[in-house]
């Protein structure tokens, strides 16, 4: 992340907090809608996924999320995470703020007046949700972040953190970036997320500062926003080729599969091959795993949606029955995927 928390235990993937291999049942589904979000996610409309999980659980948590049926990684996210609550005994009431700052406020409201045990926040917009980690607070009601963290000024109004390590996502694309490139002085044009979302915030600066570190050599050319989405990073991308030149791009940055697959489509309309170019993202999904495959995406990051809805369940468990006297955060790994490895189980696509 771009900030230490003040007191913060890392954990490793391995070390699960239960050792509840029961998980690995949760399924994940297969949807490769070419305009999902990614982690970090795209605006769209929820689906009826959102209510208070039926059962005699032992505690009551709210999960405010910014999606889930309605996203290919939501869809894949909500099974392991509702299927742990089952499991440790939590009743679920989850929402869907479809990555709307001011819905996920008034979200966080009426699960405030609720007073529930612990709330599960997956921000919609970082910089936004002070306020609600301050009703939480003051209500005494503690609140676990998945997926991606709140900003480093407000992770001590939090008491966990579970998910990607953002940030060392996109050290480990820039890494790939500075592998391929080489001792060339190559130019590159870069697509990030949607601005303010602290996902896209933290793969950008790891991203830009591992190259500035290891490969000075490759220079950032133009920069815009594709949102998570694959036809407004198509825009972006053609936008930025125009304003800089083809002839003057020898590689692409995107903060994720879905519009890493925008930029390529843009390069193509251009009549330029992405296979002699440069191209790193994240995500390995099922959008950017045959890219890797036909050599059009050079290497990405995995990311795992069952591992973060999972996770998300079973640190809110260990705040609820342990009350650890330190902030919490356990980072999924952040495996890099290229031809080499593009067909290996472990790293199999899961959104």
């Amino acid at each position: 992340m771009t900030g230490e928390p003040r007191t913060t235990r890392f954990r490793l993937f391995g070390l699960a907090l239960l050792v509840l291999g029961a998980l690995v049942l949760a399924a994940c589904g297969d949807d490769d809608d070419d305009t999902a979000a990614s982690d970090g996610g795209a605006d769209s409309e929820a689906g009826d996924d959102s209510g208070a999980a039926e059962g005699g659980g032992d505690f009551d948590v709210f999960a405010l999320l910014p999606q889930g049926n309605d996203q290919p990684y939501g869809t894949t996210y909500l099974p392991p995470m509702e299927a742990m609550a089952d499991e440790l005994g939590i009743n679920l009431t989850i929402t869907n703020s479809q990555y709307d700052a001011d819905k996920q406020a008034s979200e966080c409201e009426t699960a405030v007046a609720a007073e529930p045990d612990l709330i599960i926040l997956w921000p919609a917009v970082g910089d936004t949700v002070r306020p609600c980690l301050e009703a939480a607070k003051d209500a005494g009601i503690p609140v676990t972040v998945t997926n991606s963290d709140v900003n480093p000024e407000d992770q001590d109004l939090t008491e966990a953190y579970s998910g990607p390590d953002t940030y060392g996502q996109g050290v480990a694309s820039g890494e790939l970036m500075c592998e391929l490139a080489g001792g060339d002085e190559i130019g590159i044009i870069m697509i990030n997320g949607l601005t303010g979302n602290s996902t896209a915030i933290d793969r950008e600066a790891g991203f830009e500062d591992t190259i500035n570190e290891q490969c000075p050599n490759v220079t950032i050319l133009a920069r815009q926003p594709g949102n998570w989405n694959k036809d407004e990073s198509q825009i972006a991308a053609s936008e930025m080729i125009t304003a800089v030149g083809a002839e003057n791009i020898q590689g692409v940055y995107a903060a994720d599969d879905t519009m890493v697959a925008g930029a390529i489509d843009a390069l193509k309309a251009r009549d330029i091959d992405p296979s002699e170019l440069i191209i790193t993202s994240i995500g390995n999904t099922f959008l950017g795993n045959p890219l890797v495959v036909s050599g059009e995406l050079d290497g990405t990051v995995f990311q795992s949606s069952s591992w973060d809805g999972e996770h998300a369940v079973t640190v809110a468990y260990e705040v609820l029955t342990n009350d650890p006297d330190e902030r919490l955060v356990e980072f999924m790994p952040s495996v890099k995927v290229t031809a080499d490895n593009a067909d290996d189980p472990s790293v199999a696509p899961e959104w």
